[in-house]
Parts: C-alpha cells; structure tokens; sequence
C-alpha cells in the first residue's frame, strides 16, 4: 500500500492513538488539526490540546483555527492535497468547501454503532440507556450530523461493570485500530460505503454538569447506570443540605424499598423509587474518595435522614 496523504483533525485523548497509529503505519501525515490551546485548571493556563502535544512530538505541522468556515482557511487545507481527511473529536464543524477538499472525502470515527447514538455525547448516552453494545463506525462524512455512508463498524459489549472511563478507553483503542484499515481499503476500492438505515436513529445530546444531579425517585438500576455512564464528567452528584457530594461508585440493593432518598442503614444504603442504592464511594469537594460508611461515620448522617 502507498503512503496516503491524511490531514489529521481531532482535539482530546480519545484523537491521539488514530494519529499515531497512522503515522506508525507509515502514512504522511501532512497537517493536524485542533483546537486552539484554551486555560485549563485551578491556574487557568492556557494548555495545548493531547492531538497538539501528540502532533509535535510527531513533528508535524499543527493549525488551530477557531473556524473553518473562512475562505482563507479553506484555501490552505485544499492546498494540502490531502488524499484523504480523518476526524476524530475535532469539535469544529466542517464546512462543504472541506469535506470535498480531499480525495477520498473526510472519514469520521465515531464511538457508537450508527444510526444509534448520532451526537455529542454517545459513550455516555449508551450506558444510561442501557444498551448492550457499543462500538466504533468509520463513517464517510457529509454535511448531516453523523449521517454519513458506514465504511467499517465493530461491536463490543457493554456489561455491568462498563463505565463512561473504560467505555471510551476501549473504543479509543479500537478506533486506532480500525482507521488505518479503513483509509487504506477506501484509497484501494475495497470498502463499499452502506447508507445508514433511519431505523433505530437516535441523538446523543451534548451533556452539562446538571445532568449529573441524582434524582432518587427513579429506579435504583437507572441511577446505578447514570454514575457509571456519567464517570469521569459530569459526575453524579446529590446535595447534603446544600453541599454537593459527588458519588463515584454503587450497588444495587434488591427487595429493600422506602420513601427515594432516605438514608436505609449506616452502609450507606439509599431509598430509590425502585429498590435501593449502597453508595461504596463518595467524595466531598476538595476531599479524597472515601468509602460510604467511612462518609457517615464522619457526617455523623443517622438512618432515616432524607437526602
């Protein structure tokens, strides 16, 4: 197989081993894409993105516009003479002017099974839904929200003990994994793009800190979901008069029921609208994690109490 000319566009952790797996594929990676640096942590400095550090480590030429839709812009990334454009949680929208741009069009890596899941938020959206599986679709990009032609797709289960953290960690691997075949088999004529069904579509809304907010009138097996769908951001999160505690980890409790949100044994048991919650580890702001009956035991919280 020849080297492929691929302009790389992608932002966060999740972007970094397609692009190097590419160039470790022997690909000539002739421009990365990402967001600008913006501050970050508790002293607001302005810190490149993981795709940046990654892309000078690699030694290649980085661009952060803070728009494609300039005529300018678009000049430049046509004079690449890319064959082929990969993106992976870039987080700007490509105008028609770039999708066109490259050879082979621009391919997404998106991590879900499309049509389900089309969005912002899909690795979480499928553990608080309950699904099943998840996975990664290479997708050939067009100017509809994660509607383009399949070009590759692979599945893998989810389980009860799948967080948002591992969730994306897996499918960040497979997704390295799968685009170097799928530019390769695009480039040769091996892949033959399937439209996707309508059938079985569905959006991933972005996600904001408040949907974190637990709400103990639902099922104990939904809640339990949410703080797994829900790690590492936004977090889970109840309020204890009015401070937030952030719950990291819980078990379902079956056949053991009361009004949602009282306090059901010193073990940290929680009242849900459907059987109950053992919260096992919970965090106060600017504390370290700690066990739920280490919690109680030092909140001095007696059973009964409402939260």
């Amino acid at each position: 197989m020849s080297k492929l000319r691929i302009a790389f566009m992608g932002t966060p952790d999740f972007s970094v081993p397609a692009l190097r797996a590419l160039a470790d594929a022997g690909h000539n990676i002739v421009a990365v894409y990402c967001q600008p640096p913006k501050p970050a942590g508790r002293g607001h400095h302005v810190q490149k993105s993981s795709v940046q550090q990654a892309a000078e480590t690699l030694k290649i030429s980085v661009h952060t516009p803070k728009t494609l839709r300039d005529a300018d812009e678009q000049k430049k990334f046509a004079n690449l003479s890319a064959d082929v454009a990969v993106v992976a949680a870039y987080g700007l929208i490509l105008p028609e002017p770039i999708l066109m741009a490259p050879k082979y069009g621009c391919v997404n890596i998106h991590a879900s099974l499309l049509p389900r899941w089309r969005g912002a938020a899909p690795i979480q959206r499928a553990i608080l839904a309950g699904d099943a599986e998840s996975g990664i679709t290479i997708m050939q990009m067009d100017k509809g929200l994660d509607t383009g032609a399949m070009l590759l797709q692979e599945k893998l289960p989810i389980t009860s003990e799948t967080t948002a953290s591992s969730l994306h960690d897996e499918l960040m691997d497979m997704g390295a994994r799968l685009i170097v075949r799928t530019v390769e088999e695009l480039a040769s004529g091996k892949i033959k793009p399937t439209p996707q069904p309508e059938d079985g579509a569905t959006y991933a809304a972005k996600l904001t800190r408040e949907d974190g907010r637990i709400d103990w009138g639902k099922p104990a097996a939904v809640i339990e979901r949410h703080i797994r769908g829900l790690q590492p951001w936004p977090g889970c999160f109840f309020l204890l008069n009015i401070e937030p505690i952030k719950v990291l980890a819980a078990e379902i409790i079956k056949d053991k029921n009361g009004a949602p949100g009282t306090l059901l044994g010193e073990d940290f048991t929680v009242a849900c609208g459907e059987n109950a919650l053992r919260l096992t580890a919970v965090q106060r702001g600017g504390k370290n994690a700690t066990d739920g009956a280490s919690f109680l035991r030092g909140l001095h919280i007696a059973v009964g109490s409402k939260l």
